[in-house]
């Protein structure tokens, strides 16, 4: 599991890291919001764990930002010591997911970060996108740089599944889960999609986006 920390406090961060890497976590670490947003368009996380009071841009901009922006649907737990009402309800609003308040256990912490993680990525988040890639998720409407892709029903669901953890690769397996569940296809059959799939992307257009990386699975690339 990897998990974005965003916190101003660099004794809180390295103290919430040196525990969650031990619990065989990866770890990254912002200390501000426009640096958390930074990251996150680079990275794919599992969960965030965002701080409210924070230099440059607060965690509640932050969230907005990522969610109405970047359209990150990956799963985000405030972590502050602001435990007013209002706090928590700009939180939720925001796109905040979980709220804990400081002091804490690290145990809660870790647990909290297990069931946000089994979620997985949240559904109501408007678009994934990615270098020039975009799907509106409710649509189901594909656009590489402005120009409309029709696909497929599962030419989408693999190419959700691909934006989702952009650019991250994505394994056979996980695609074959995503997109077929339990009736695994031909590998042939798969093949086939990906190989459709590509060219539907790259049509009219010189760069490819779709790549497969032998022995590991696929990935979008910018």
């Amino acid at each position: 599991m990897k998990i974005l920390i965003v916190d101003d406090n660099h004794n809180v961060s390295e103290t919430i890291a040196d525990y969650l890497e031990l619990e065989g976590m990866t770890i990254d670490c912002a200390y501000h919001g426009e640096a958390a947003i930074k990251l996150v368009s680079d990275n794919h996380y599992d969960v965030i764990i965002m701080d409210i009071m924070m230099p440059k841009l607060d965690g509640i901009n932050a969230v907005k930002k990522l969610r109405e922006e970047l359209f990150c649907s990956t799963p985000i737990l405030f972590l502050t010591a602001k435990d007013g009402l209002d706090d928590k309800i700009a939180a939720f609003q925001a796109g905040g997911d979980d709220y804990l308040m400081k002091p804490f256990a690290m145990q809660e912490l870790s647990l909290r970060l297990h069931a946000l993680a089994s979620r997985g990525p949240r559904q109501d988040i408007g678009n994934l996108m990615y270098a020039d890639i975009q799907m509106n998720i409710k649509t189901n409407e594909v656009q590489r740089d402005g120009q409309m892709i029709k696909l497929s029903g599962i030419q989408l669901k693999i190419l959700k599944t691909l934006l989702r953890k952009a650019p991250a690769i994505v394994s056979r397996a996980e695609v074959i889960e995503s997109v077929w569940g339990d009736e695994s296809p031909s590998s042939d059959a798969l093949r086939s999609h990906i190989y459709s799939l590509r060219t539907a992307l790259d049509k009219g257009f010189s760069e490819t986006r779709l790549e497969t990386i032998h022995g590991k699975g696929y990935r979008i690339r910018a």
